[in-house]
């Protein structure tokens, strides 16, 4: 159903993202506390402006990621139904999230772009649709999933179809994440991955992929070592990213319950329990193992999100003051 606009500016905030958790590949996904904020309204010509992460590489016109995934909203409720002056768009955006390095930065512009675009229009499209559109877009569902929908995602295509289930979120997982200053290129990352695998690995990675979900709905955290392991994406990927190992092994031993690159990389993610108190101990282990391999970066304790994106009354008050009145 068309709809007319029936606003003229809305904010919102849309998480970081963590995709496969180890065995999941292309399946699994997770919202993290670490947010892209965006404003959107309507204006004369397209204007795009973006501060923080990103501000001085990615494209400030309508060739903008969160711009064009805004219009394909947009272009599905059907421009015709908008007056004539609210055809183009101006998006301002305050990004907290680091450019390839595994934390879903291109999902936040799609999922953050769409959803913004879609509450500016009074939400006509349904969640689910959004879904379809922004897998459409970013290719396949792992990010733009918990993007959207927030917690930890079951996110599959079925042809043109995604369903996307949620699984359940345990109270006193935190993530422990360290960031490499060196980015890691998800093309680039793809292209060492072969296109076929042994049974054996296709049997290990479904195994471990069931013992995880059941770890993180049952709040078995004894099973996530083993549940976190993985043979089809990231043994390969540790060929360009030497230093993953030593990494991984240090937040073991440090007590993090399992660790896994995020996503394509180079981020590497240990999760443990707020209750234990170990965050800080395994993200400086971690800091330590990468210093000593000559891998600057630094580390974040971050919570999985419940929330995806949202619309929200007001931008954060440091961010605030540097926005333009709409």
């Amino acid at each position: 159903m068309r709809q007319t606009a029936s606003n003229d500016h809305v904010s919102i905030r849309v998480p970081a993202t963590t995709a496969n958790l180890g065995p999941g590949f292309d399946c699994l996904g997770m919202a993290l506390s670490l947010w892209n904020y965006l404003r959107i309204s309507w204006t004369a010509q397209p204007t795009v402006e973006i501060h923080g992460e990103g501000a001085a590489h990615l494209r400030a016109d309508d060739r903008n990621l969160m711009y064009r995934a805004a219009l394909r909203v947009i272009d599905e409720v059907g421009r015709q139904a908008l007056p004539g002056d609210r055809q183009h768009l101006r998006i301002e955006s305050w990004q907290e999230v680091p450019l390839s390095r595994g934390l879903g930065s291109s999902s936040c512009a799609i999922a953050g772009g769409m959803y913004a675009a879609n509450a500016l229009l009074g939400y006509p499209l349904s969640p689910h649709r959004l879904l379809e559109l922004a897998t459409a877009m970013e290719g396949h569902p792992d990010n733009v999933a918990p993007a959207l929908m927030g917690g930890i995602t079951i996110a599959v295509l079925d042809g043109d179809s995604v369903q996307a289930a949620p699984v359940p979120l345990p109270a006193e997982l935190q993530c422990v994440v360290f960031i490499p200053e060196t980015p890691m290129p998800t093309r680039k990352a793809r292209a060492v991955l072969t296109p076929e695998v042994s049974r054996a690995d296709a049997v290990f990675n479904v195994g471990r992929t069931a013992l995880l979900v059941a770890s993180l709905a049952l709040d078995r955290p004894e099973y996530l070592r083993l549940a976190t392991q993985d043979r089809l994406h990231q043994p390969a990927r540790q060929g360009v990213f030497r230093e993953m190992k030593v990494l991984f092994d240090n937040a073991l031993k440090a007590g993090a319950h399992g660790v896994f690159l995020s996503g394509a990389g180079s981020s590497i993610i240990a999760l443990t329990r707020r209750g234990e108190n170990r965050a800080f101990t395994i993200g400086y282990e971690m800091a330590d193992a990468a210093d000593k391999s000559r891998l600057p970066g630094t580390f974040r304790v971050l919570d999985p999100s419940p929330t995806g994106a949202e619309a929200i009354d007001e931008l954060p008050p440091e961010l605030a003051a540097s926005a333009e009145p709409a």
